[in-house]
């Protein structure tokens, strides 16, 4: 199943209310979400609602086809599921740019994914990232080009403990 567009008005009101909470006066930089099926896009986005997911990766040749600037420290931006609903803001904290290879433990670690490790992360961007060079219509080598992000879950404020998520109002 692919990845919904982005739901705007949903968008919106998790960002009025992450303002109106927090008093934050910067913009909203991007939504995105990871993976590249729906699937994985919402099991991703609960490991980062609920869990240790706390960085992601993407190849440097993404931003510049969909001419999306590189993440900044301090970028807020809306993760969506794969129905294109906002599941949460996030805040970058750390942003390297390096070759897929240079990918180390801490930073598997902090993906939160599989089960942590570097060769697990290795083998399963990899796939993906062979799948996207497939679709960009791209040769994929060890040595290609990736964005290695950092982030802060810094809405919603909830209590995952008890189920807590953020919904938007109803109309």
């Amino acid at each position: 199943m692919n990845l919904a567009p982005a739901d705007q008005t949903a968008v919106e009101a998790m960002w009025a209310s992450y303002v109106a909470d927090t008093g934050y006066d910067g913009p909203l930089v991007t939504t995105y979400a990871f993976g590249d099926s729906a699937e994985l896009a919402d099991e991703l986005g609960l490991l980062v609602l609920h869990g240790p997911k706390r960085a992601t990766a993407g190849l440097v040749q993404e931003f510049d086809a969909g001419e999306q600037a590189l993440p900044e420290v301090g970028d807020r931006c809306a993760v969506l599921g794969g129905d294109g609903r906002p599941l949460a803001i996030v805040r970058t904290t750390d942003v390297r740019v390096g070759p897929l290879a240079s990918v180390d433990d801490r930073f598997a670690w902090d993906e939160g994914e599989g089960d942590r490790t570097r060769a697990w992360w290795l083998a399963a961007h990899t796939g993906l990232f062979i799948r996207q060079c497939a679709t960009m219509g791209l040769t994929f080598s060890d040595n290609i080009g990736v964005v290695f992000e950092r982030f802060d879950l810094v809405w919603p404020a909830c209590d995952h403990a008890r189920g807590d998520v953020w919904r938007p109002p109803q109309a």
